[in-house]
């Protein structure tokens, strides 16, 4: 990724601003965090794995000085009390939280496990739940608190073999809006993004944690329940699945001071996917 780093090309909402990423060793976890060190961010990256953590150090390059580790399973209460507090006590407070950690299954309902299910649900609603919760007492003494939350399309449209995702994403939605009118008097603002055709490691399978593990699709698949999810607009070579900096640049705006007035709110980033 090639961003200005020029202040006077407004590339620098971040300086002295402290920010939570999670699943922050892969996709677009990963992007979000190199957008905000390259926008002068002070970050603590989380995720559950090691490796990933250290490729995003490694990635992080000239802004690694601005950049902290901490090992996080967003699915378990302890873990995630002890990473948040760790992450709070590095960067001295908290500015901008963003819940980017996330898990995809796919399969067909009768095929679905009850412990599949369960853990989709565990990790992408209940562990959005447990980091907010424990990051709230923080953003209340933060400079101009913000929340970015990982919804998806597939919260508002059909997205096939994906019902334990969908089922968790819509739940992000709502929790999202709730904890908007909730916070809204104390100046957190709440919001979310909502990715469609984003290439990443839950998307692709590459990903370095079971916090980012790709779907599996079913090996009888018919894709062609998936012609309306196809992006309208084109992308280079042809492709169908955008890079992780389509996202992360409007997680930054989200999670920053451009972003004031703002709140209880969703954006779509699925090149027109679902217009």
């Amino acid at each position: 990724m090639s961003l200005p780093t020029d202040p006077s090309a407004g590339f620098a909402r971040y300086v002295d601003r402290r920010v939570l990423v999670t699943g922050a060793g892969s996709g677009i976890g990963q992007a979000c965090v190199l957008r905000i060190l390259a926008e002068g961010g002070r970050v603590v990256a989380a995720d559950i794995s090691a490796d990933g953590l250290g490729d995003t150090v490694t990635k992080a390059g000239e802004f690694a000085g601005g950049l902290s580790t901490v090992a996080m399973d967003i699915g378990d209460e302890e873990s995630v009390r002890a990473g948040v507090s760790q992450a709070v006590e590095v960067l001295g407070g908290l500015d901008t939280l963003v819940n980017a950690a996330g898990i995809l299954r796919s399969a067909h309902l009768t095929q679905t496990t009850l412990a599949d299910f369960e853990q989709v649900i565990r990790i992408n609603l209940v562990g959005t739940f447990l980091v907010t919760r424990e990051a709230i007492a923080a953003l209340h003494e933060g400079r101009g608190p913000s929340v970015v939350n990982f919804s998806s399309t597939s919260a508002h449209f059909a997205h096939p073999y994906m019902a334990a995702y969908a089922a968790s994403k819509g739940g992000v939605l709502s929790m999202t809006h709730a904890w908007a009118m909730e916070f809204a008097r104390a100046g957190i603002r709440f919001n979310s993004v909502q990715p469609g055709s984003i290439a990443s490691g839950m998307t692709d399978g590459s990903g370095a944690s079971r916090q980012s593990i790709g779907p599996g699709l079913p090996d009888d698949v018919d894709f062609g329940l998936f012609a309306k999810v196809a992006p309208m607009l084109p992308l280079e070579g042809g492709a169908i699945f955008a890079n992780p900096d389509a996202v992360a640049g409007v997680v930054a705006m989200l999670g920053s001071d451009d972003a004031y007035f703002i709140t209880g709110t969703e954006v779509r980033i699925d090149g027109g996917s679902h217009m």
